[in-house]
């Protein structure tokens, strides 16, 4: 266990029982959702990235996806 992880479990520690109980439990489904991300990135054939890659430039070349410099400044 790291150093960092170390202080926070020390700390949560502190906290009432309800409060714990609310950290844990995000932490878990935080957990969950990466051993999620993890399985499904490491699946993912280097033919399936070359699909995804075209599509992302067939949207950009559409119009379709926008940089968020250009969101970012029509919202300003």
């Amino acid at each position: 266990m790291t150093e960092l992880l170390e202080r926070v479990i020390n700390q949560i520690k502190e906290l009432p029982v309800e409060d714990q109980d609310a950290i844990a439990t995000r932490l878990m489904e935080e957990l969950q959702d990466e051993l999620k991300w993890n399985h499904l990135f490491s699946k993912t054939t280097d033919q399936q990235w070359m699909m995804i890659v075209d599509q992302v430039r067939q949207e950009i070349n559409q119009g379709e996806i926008y940089s968020l410099d250009e969101i970012i400044n029509e919202n300003l």
